[in-house]
């Protein structure tokens, strides 16, 4: 059964930070929907947690960078779970390093499509139960990466700006419907991709760091549900950094 506050769609949320994050929206009592496109056993595996806490959740499977699978993706999460009154576009793909003289329009592409296109494709998806219930809270992951700007990374980085540039233009064009759009940029925060990378690379970053540590998944999580929450309801257009002050603008 639904819960009266309404529904959560996190997508690429069977790992990682966006587990985190379904967990978390879950303990405030928002029903789950946990997308995912491959992986059903981690998909369930967080479900099973938010149910084990209390709350509810459904795994919900889905390419968010396919049109049609997003429409049956939001259609089956409204049937189950109720109108989407929260979206966090959290899915992504590999992010290769590119020197300049081996980029290729494909790899902005590659990068465009979990950014640009899979958002653009979600909000117009859930758009309608949004105006149709006056509220609504769309909240991209973002990245720090696009003020670190670091060499290779191009592709990637022209994606997160065109995030940036989506997000504000959207909390101008919905906010007459009551709905907010954010961005929420962690920086380097490890997870399972990470496993393989070096610890002295992890401290390197560490020491970096103004608050002396790796940002950890919970600490994206506490934001995301924080900008998610009605305490949040006059904040719209923003992009908020999570990172212990790694850049600072």
């Amino acid at each position: 059964m639904a819960s009266e506050r309404g529904s959560a769609l996190v997508t690429g949320a069977s790992r990682g930070l966006g587990a985190t994050i379904a967990r978390r929206l879950g303990a405030e009592g928002w029903s789950v929907a946990v997308n995912y496109r491959a992986d059903s056993v981690g998909a369930d595996g967080v479900v099973a947690d938010i149910a084990a806490a209390g709350g509810t959740a459904a795994a919900c499977q889905g390419d968010v960078t396919d049109e049609q699978s997003v429409g049956s993706l939001v259609a089956e999460v409204e049937a189950r779970l109720g109108p989407v009154e929260v979206l966090v576009v959290n899915a992504t793909g590999p992010q290769p390093p590119i020197a300049i003289e081996n980029l290729s329009w494909q790899d902005h592409l590659d990068q465009l499509k979990f950014f640009v296109k899979s958002p653009t494709l979600l909000v117009r998806a859930v758009l309608p139960g949004m105006r149709s219930g006056g509220r609504g809270r769309v909240i991209q992951i973002g990245s720090d990466a696009f003020e670190r700007a670091l060499p290779g990374n191009s592709a990637y980085n022209a994606a997160k700006g065109a995030q940036i540039g989506l997000t504000r233009t959207w909390a101008r064009e919905l906010g007459t419907y009551g709905i907010t759009v954010n961005v929420v940029a962690p920086g380097w925060i490890p997870v399972e991709r990470h496993e393989e990378v070096a610890s002295d690379a992890r401290e390197a970053y560490a020491a970096e760091v103004p608050l002396g540590r790796m940002g950890t998944p919970e600490d994206l999580a506490d934001v995301v549900a924080f900008v998610a929450s009605d305490a949040a309801r006059f904040i719209t257009g923003e992009r908020i950094t999570v990172n212990g002050g790694h850049t600072i603008d």
